[in-house]
């Protein structure tokens, strides 16, 4: 009742860019099921390509794509790193902003292959941090690597 709560409260702005990206990482994650990763990328950079055409448009932040990718994140069980940071970058490129995907796999210690997704914006990761990122080897970008 109270994350209604605080729904309800939200601005216009907050609630749009929560429920796009709700959709967004579900459509995602659906994806990431049913369709081969280069068809989901084409599309998710179709989706991107759509600029909105309100004046919050330039206002949209990095920070509330973010934020709304990570609190949709909470509400959506099952959602992995590729799915927060397909979801990120889509919007990023939506809104303006530009992000390269990164998925990088390492050997755990009983010695299984891992891998992780993270977004980076000028050179920052601004999702998918983890305190050991560092033992990640990036791999080569698939399909350039951009939207």
């Amino acid at each position: 009742m109270k994350q209604l709560l605080n729904f309800l409260q939200m601005t216009w702005c907050n609630r749009k860019i929560l429920i796009t990206a709700f959709i967004l990482l579900g459509l995602v994650r659906l994806g990431l099921w049913l369709l081969p990763f280069q068809r989901l990328q084409r599309l998710l950079v179709q989706i991107g390509n759509i600029h909105s055409h309100s004046q919050n448009n330039n206002q949209t932040s990095i920070n509330k794509i973010i934020w709304a990718v990570e609190t949709s994140s909470r509400y959506m069980p099952g959602v992995k790193c590729l799915a927060r940071a397909l979801t990120t970058q889509t919007l990023m490129s939506r809104y303006g902003h530009s992000s390269e995907l990164r998925i990088g796999v390492a050997k755990g210690e009983s010695g299984k292959l891992e891998a992780h997704a993270w977004i980076e914006s000028q050179g920052k990761v601004i999702i998918g941090y983890l305190a050991e990122l560092s033992r990640f080897v990036p791999m080569e970008a698939v399909g350039g690597g951009r939207l």
